[in-house]
């Protein structure tokens, strides 16, 4: 079964991104805020993608706060979990935003919160996971 670690500080993003990927999608999905849970899954060799919350309010790793685009750099940055697709949700999507953060992060794809268009959602992950396999 294709695994999925969802990466999101607010409550109602985090349960609808298990819906549209477990139920459109036939995915397992791992919801958490644990830079180390992130980490210890993508170093098992199991998940296909990682959607990374950019501001993420209550994570941190070694005692420092960590944002999302952090976190992808350092997945990016590692041997074993460098192949992994990322994609980067924000809140914060103003024009200029999706290229900067993708430049910054190293991820592979961007989509702006709230996710209004489910079908777009949807599509994008495909397209990533497809292309990743």
């Amino acid at each position: 079964m294709t695994r999925v670690v969802v990466v999101e500080d607010d409550p109602h993003n985090a349960v609808l991104f298990r819906k549209l990927l477990e139920k459109r999608l036939g995915f397992s999905v791992l919801v958490t805020e644990s830079p180390e849970e992130l980490f210890e899954a993508a170093r098992s060799g199991d998940v296909a993608l990682v959607v990374m919350d950019v501001s993420l309010a209550h994570s941190t790793l070694d005692g420092e706060a960590v944002n999302g685009v952090a976190l992808c750099r350092m997945l990016k940055g590692e041997r074993d979990t460098a192949s992994i697709p990322v994609l980067l949700a924000t809140a914060h999507a103003m024009r200029g935003d999706a290229e900067r953060l993708l430049a910054e992060s190293g991820a592979d794809d961007y989509i702006s919160k709230p996710i209004v268009d489910h079908s777009q959602f949807v599509e994008q992950v495909r397209a990533l996971v497809q292309e990743a396999a």
